[in-house]
């Protein structure tokens, strides 16, 4: 059995995770200080991105178990450009790696929760055609 909200949402969080990846991105550019400003304007929509895909997934998930919200735009707010992230010292762009690296995995704990809801799902579905149930 297909449960097509759940595929969208899976669909939707993959996409999100997509944005988180080329986040990390932007932070090693920061961290070499090869950018140039089409990288800059990259690096803005993929923040408006994640900050719009985060409302539409707090509002989707289940059970509060996203990354927490303060904590996401803690992070995209202490990371305004990737100039700002180069200029700083060392240990804060360490810190700014250690919180991306956190919130990633906590989405992508969420993404393997849900990719067993739909495997259950569809043995469910299998099960239910061999015996003639729907």
């Amino acid at each position: 059995m297909r449960n097509k909200k759940l595929d969208r949402l899976i669909l939707e969080l993959e996409t999100h995770v997509e944005c988180w990846k080329q986040f990390n991105h932007f932070l090693t550019l920061a961290r070499s200080k090869a950018f140039t400003p089409e990288d800059e304007e990259q690096f803005l929509e993929v923040k408006s991105n994640i900050a719009q895909g985060l409302e539409m997934l707090m509002s989707q998930v289940e059970g509060g178990t996203t990354p927490p919200r303060d904590e996401i735009h803690a992070l995209l707010s202490n990371a305004p450009s990737i100039r700002y992230m180069s200029e700083l010292a060392d240990n804060s762009l360490r810190g700014l790696e250690n919180q991306w690296h956190k919130i990633f995995l906590g989405w992508q704990g969420i993404l393997g929760q849900l990719k067993v809801k739909q495997k259950d799902l569809e043995g469910k579905s299998f099960l239910s055609s061999l015996f003639g149930k729907k």
